[in-house]
Parts: structure tokens; C-alpha cells; sequence
């Protein structure tokens, strides 16, 4: 029986893939069948991207980004301006929710794409998850 080690997959064009929010694969087809929801298969190539697991990362990663940008300009204008607290409220928090929908949604197909690139959780020819170290053996 041969042992054929399968064909490196471009990272860099899976994020990117992902960022769009299309196939990791072929870059064509809708990765969102929903706003948040995975489709099972893409429409253009047939890959299988329902055994993703990006859980809680993509809101993790969308905390921190939108803090970096939020914080210090909240800081700025308090410091320079020293507005009311209404006015705070009225820049801050549609800012902070804009930015965290708009963001959701390509961070998780960005890491969608990462986990395909990587051959995690089922994107393995095999099936296996070689990123688990109990499989893996690490």
C-alpha cells in the first residue's frame, strides 16, 4: 500500500479566501449560508466545510481588534475634547457594535479557511484531526 502524503494547501489564499467570506478551496463560492452559519458544502467545488471549529475564536479575535481601535480613540477624544458622557455614548457604542458585526463574519471565514489550509478538524483527506495530540501522538 503507498503512502502518499496529500498536496500542501496555500494558506495565505485559504485566510484570504476566508476573509471574503468565500470557499477556501476554490475562492468562488459563498462560505455563509446565513450570517454566521457554514455552509455544509460549497456550491461551486463540493468541498465540505461542515466539520469547521471555530467556536468562540472569531468573537475573541473581534474583541481585541475592536478594543485596539475603540479604546484609544475614546481616549483621544476624552483627553482633547472632555465631552458629556451622552455624547461618549453616542460615538462609542454604534462605533463598538458596527464594527464588531462587520467584523464577525470575515474573522470566522478567515479562520474557516485557516483550519481547511491546515487540515483541521476533519479537513484531512483521511478524516482524521492530525491537530489533536491524541491522534497525532504529540
Amino acid at each position: 500500500m503507498e503512502n502518499t502524503k496529500p498536496q500542501a494547501r496555500d494558506l495565505s489564499a485559504a485566510f484570504k479566501r476566508g476573509f471574503l467570506c468565500r470557499c477556501p478551496n476554490c475562492g468562488k463560492g459563498r462560505l455563509f449560508r446565513a450570517y454566521l452559519k457554514v455552509v455544509d458544502n460549497c456550491s461551486e467545488c463540493g468541498e465540505p466545510l461542515h466539520h469547521h471549529r471555530a467556536d468562540d475564536a472569531p468573537a475573541y479575535i473581534v474583541i481585541v481588534i475592536v478594543g485596539h481601535i475603540v479604546v484609544p480613540l475614546a481616549l483621544m477624544v476624552e483627553t482633547e475634547i472632555t465631552p458629556s458622557y451622552w455624547v461618549h455614548l453616542a460615538l462609542w457604542l454604534p462605533l463598538t457594535l458596527g464594527l464588531s458585526l462587520a467584523l464577525l463574519q470575515p474573522i470566522k471565514g478567515a479562520i474557516v479557511g485557516w483550519q481547511w489550509a491546515g487540515r483541521m478538524h476533519g479537513f484531512h483527506p483521511d478524516g482524521v484531526d492530525h491537530s489533536d495530540p491524541r491522534v497525532s501522538g504529540i
